[in-house]
């Protein structure tokens, strides 16, 4: 009985702090960690609702480093991509790997008109978004595909090829409005 009691407490212990690193709490570093709204988790980080030392997103997890260093990482889901876009006019940064906690783009609560489609030409995603405060709009898009995008704001536009494979980046910072 006691050792059943131990494990069921490990266990709550496990999900309660790998849930908890969301709101900055602290917790020991663990791998693989799923939440029940690994979508939300992230658009909280984007968002500044949650803070955290950094959290960075690939191609397939989530990292969050908490202010104490420790770290956990959070699997993707299997069939979408997240990748994160900063349209600019004058000032980009390099980036391959989002930042949701550090990554600056240039046009903060900036809104635009984004169109995403396929490569049969079929039209994925088409509306108006607006840039966090952090001057990124983010997407969730189907894995291992290449996408076109074209964003437009005050009669400028840019356009772009992106891919969704294993490794592809998730910082879009190279969409220059002209």
């Amino acid at each position: 009985m006691r050792k059943k009691l131990l494990i069921t407490g490990a266990l709550i212990a496990v999900f309660v702090g790998a849930y908890a690193i969301g709101g900055g709490g602290k917790t020991k570093e663990t791998a693989n960690q799923t939440v029940p709204n690994i979508k939300q988790l992230v658009n909280d980080y984007s968002a500044g609702k949650l803070e955290a030392k950094s959290a960075s997103i690939t191609s397939s997890k989530l990292t969050v480093t908490a202010e104490n260093n420790n770290k956990t990482t959070y699997s993707l889901p299997d069939d979408e991509f997240f990748v994160s876009i900063a349209p600019y006019v004058n000032k980009t940064h390099p980036c391959a790997t989002h930042s949701l906690t550090g990554c600056q783009g240039e046009m903060e609560k900036e809104k635009f008109n984004v169109t995403i489609t396929d490569a049969d030409g079929k039209v994925i995603i088409k509306d108006v978004f607006e840039t966090f405060d952090n001057g990124f709009i983010d997407f969730w898009l189907p894995r291992d595909q290449t996408f076109h995008v074209r964003i437009e704001h005050d009669g400028k536009s840019s356009e772009s090829d992106i891919s969704t494979f294993e490794g592809d980046n998730t910082c879009i910072s190279t969409m220059k409005l002209t």
